[in-house]
């Protein structure tokens, strides 16, 4: 067992989501400024966790966000639909012009020594104008629900959003709900609405009601505001990322300081990322329960596209805790999970539970016949 305390009874869900769904507008190599096609994926932070425990696990799992009557609002239902994600959908009538919209996001895959660069349209966005009411919790979780989880992008959109969030994660204790958030900062976001200040506002209120907490020393820096090593950047680094040796010890040092301030937490986890180039990264994963300190294997990653690869810790890491695997062998599921992630297009998984399953317990890329 995984020693941390996940409902056992009869649940409509095993897992439940909130925050805003976006389209992906991605031209592969090349730059936008001289993209001429592009491939559209639909994602958000929060949902691609959701995403991929039903997906790839198998699990009952489900997304509270905003939904746009339109025709990016129909792409999006048929992904969701496809995921087997169970929706809860707070509606909004297109005006034909100005919106409300799905955001979009723009991101090119970068090679080599070009980074990735990430860019948003999140103008007159539905999911900004999420608020408190907008959602029966009392029903939702009156089902049954075992893991309620949100995260720092959906944080960051608006003051409404943020006040959702705690309103959510406040029925979510009530209802006996284990209670997680990615703290995922974002420095594009919150620089326009204040910036770290504003975020560590924001952020410290709700990590106040979290149990679980994913969050990789730039998040705990500028989203907490806890003291660490100076966070350092190579031109192709990025969220959930530590540029330099996979050394998880300064790291842990953090979590001991996030624990004394936040004594309701029980679990830390984040990936390590050792960017070499924007395709080779070496990558590894680290694990705080209740006080116990796990350490994945480290391999290197040759990476066709790296959105998604935290998400995809998290879910692989929930799905194992969920399942009653012990926390080693759930951090290693996490582990595996991420780095499936980063060989596929797009935000959400494409793996399969046994290939996560294969390669958590020393999997090789032979081929299958």
């Amino acid at each position: 067992m995984s020693g941390f305390p996940i409902r056992q009874d009869p649940c409509a869900l095993d897992f439940l989501s909130l925050g805003a769904l976006v389209h992906r507008l991605d031209p592969g190599l090349v730059p936008f400024r001289k993209a001429r096609v592009f491939d559209v994926h639909v994602s958000g932070g929060e949902y691609n966790v959701a995403a991929g425990l039903a997906d790839c696990f198998g699990l009952r799992a489900g997304i509270a966000t905003a939904m746009v009557n339109y025709g990016i609002g129909e792409l999006v239902q048929a992904r969701v639909r496809e995921a087997g994600v169970t929706p809860f959908y707070k509606w909004f009538e297109h005006d034909g012009v100005r919106g409300p919209n799905i955001a979009t996001v723009y991101s090119d895959r970068g090679h080599g020594v070009r980074p990735p660069v990430v860019f948003y349209n999140r103008a007159h966005e539905a999911g900004a104008l999420l608020k408190p009411g907008d959602f029966n919790w009392a029903a939702i979780f009156a089902a049954g629900v075992r893991w309620f989880h949100s995260g720092g992008i959906f944080a960051a959109l608006s003051a409404t959003t943020a006040e959702l969030i705690l309103e959510g994660m406040q029925a979510a204790k009530h209802a006996g709900a284990v209670t997680s958030f990615d703290l995922n900062y974002r420095p594009k976001l919150w620089q326009s609405v204040g910036g770290p200040e504003r975020a560590q506002q924001v952020l410290r209120r709700i990590v106040s009601h979290v149990d679980a907490l994913i969050g990789n020393e730039e998040d705990l820096q500028k989203g907490l505001g806890i003291p660490g090593p100076e966070v350092t950047h190579s031109g192709v680094s990025g969220p959930h990322t530590l540029v330099g040796q996979l050394d998880p010890d300064a790291f842990y040092g953090m979590i001991e300081r996030v624990v004394d301030q936040y004594p309701g937490i029980k679990l830390v986890g984040t990936t390590l990322r050792e960017v070499h180039s924007t395709n080779r990264h070496g990558w590894a994963a680290v694990l705080w329960l209740n006080g116990e300190r796990f350490v994945s294997p480290t391999c290197q990653l040759d990476v066709l596209d790296r959105i998604g690869g935290g998400d995809g810790f998290a879910s692989g890491l929930s799905y194992g805790l969920i399942s009653g695997r012990s926390p080693e062998e759930a951090l290693r599921l996490g582990w595996a999970h991420g780095a499936l992630l980063t060989t596929y297009h797009g935000d959400v998984t494409q793996a399969t539970r046994q290939e996560v399953e294969a390669l958590a317990h020393g999997g090789s890329a032979r081929v299958q016949r």
